[in-house]
Order: structure tokens, then sequence, then C-alpha cells
């Protein structure tokens, strides 16, 4: 059985976590080859290299990442008493 808290908590960082990585690796590279496109379509009302940008990415990616724990545990845990071994 997985603890919710701790998995919604993990993901939530490690996806903020990525998103620095992201803007890090967008700021290294050509823009031929980085993510920032992407970004901007995935994360609503994020623009590329912007404070304000950068902000609400970080908090859009570590609320997707919490929502992920969120949804996933439960599931898990559902399928893992249902089928798991006893």
């Amino acid at each position: 059985m997985l603890n919710t808290k701790l998995v919604t908590w993990a993901l939530a960082v490690w996806a903020a976590i990525t998103f620095v990585v992201c803007v890090i690796y967008g700021l290294v590279t050509p823009k031929s080859i980085h993510m920032s496109d992407f970004l901007e379509m995935a994360l609503p009302a994020f623009k590329w290299l912007t404070w304000w940008g950068f902000l609400l990415g970080l908090v859009e990616s570590f609320l997707c990442g919490a929502y992920a724990g969120l949804v996933y545990c439960p599931i898990h845990n559902w399928l893992h008493r249902r089928w798991g071994t006893r």
C-alpha cells in the first residue's frame, strides 16, 4: 500500500524540479531544441523568460505533480487490495 501524502509530495516536488531543469536546459541550448513552445502550450498563462511566467510555471508544475499523486495512489491502493498478494 502506498502512502498518498508521501507520493503526492514526492511527485509534486519532482514535477517542480523537472520544470526548473527544463527552463535551465532551454537557457543553455539553441531555441530549436528546447521546450519553450511545449511549456507554453502545456501550462496555462506561462510565458517563456519572464519572472511571472517562471513562478507561475513552477506552481502549475507542482500542482500537476500533486494531482498525479492524489489520483494515482488511491487507484494503486484499490488495485493492490483487489489483486495484490496477500
